[in-house]
């Protein structure tokens, strides 16, 4: 078990400091809404990714080889993202006119609930989290013994060392609060959704280009 959790405690941080729409929004959460809102949207991505590591556990190889070949995921997963970018974006843009008449609490409301979705909805449309939990259970499985236990044990060390870590960013990222006037959220915010848009192209291009998947076929070819 030992040995299960030292396995798991490096890719915990990996994982934790791997850059994409996540990474951008939680930093943001916690610069503008503070500790409790950031945290509970970590709480969904988390929530996320053990479904994730659900799916690609119970799932047949098949299911997700089909996922692996079918664009129209990647590109629906881009959309979405990229949809959602652009509506926040616009949204902003809309208030940026009234700059003037707005306090920073209108800025930073928290709505908890919608916090913890967005942050379950930003890490569930990204297909390649899933196509990712799969190669990392394709690799470590067999040298698990692919033992029940075991697996839960390091999958559970990977997440709560992600969480712990995240907790360290969220803090480090809190210390920016005192710098939050009106403007200075507008364009965090707008930068964030501006990385929404692109990392929703990336994704819509990885359907458009499976080549670049080449990492993914791999591993699969290897379980074959």
């Amino acid at each position: 078990m030992i040995e299960d959790i030292i396995t798991g405690i490096p890719l915990g941080i990996f994982l934790s400091f791997l850059v994409g729409p996540v990474f951008f929004v939680l930093l943001e959460t916690s610069a503008v809404k503070g500790f409790r809102a950031a945290f509970v949207f970590d709480i969904g991505v988390v929530l996320a990714d053990i479904l994730f590591i659900a799916v690609a556990y119970f799932s047949s190889y098949r299911l997700i080889q089909s996922i692996k070949n079918d664009p129209a995921i990647f590109i629906f997963g881009g959309i979405m993202m990229l949809t959602y970018g652009i509506i926040s974006f616009l949204k902003l843009k809309k208030v940026s006119k009234n700059i003037d008449e707005i306090a920073v609490e209108e800025l930073i409301k928290k709505n908890y609930l919608s916090l913890f979705f967005k942050g379950f909805f930003l890490n569930f449309i990204n297909v390649g989290v899933l196509l990712f939990w799969f190669m990392i259970l394709i690799t470590i499985g067999p040298k698990l013994e692919l033992d029940t236990m075991r697996m839960i044990t390091f999958f559970s060390t990977v997440l709560l060392t992600y969480l712990i870590v995240d907790i360290g960013k969220i803090l480090l990222a809190k210390q920016l609060r005192n710098q939050m006037t009106p403007s200075n959220i507008l364009k965090i915010k707008k930068v964030i959704s501006i990385l929404l848009v692109i990392f929703g192209l990336v994704l819509m291009f990885q359907g458009w280009f499976p080549s670049d998947q080449k990492l993914v076929k791999k591993a699969l070819e290897k379980i074959e």
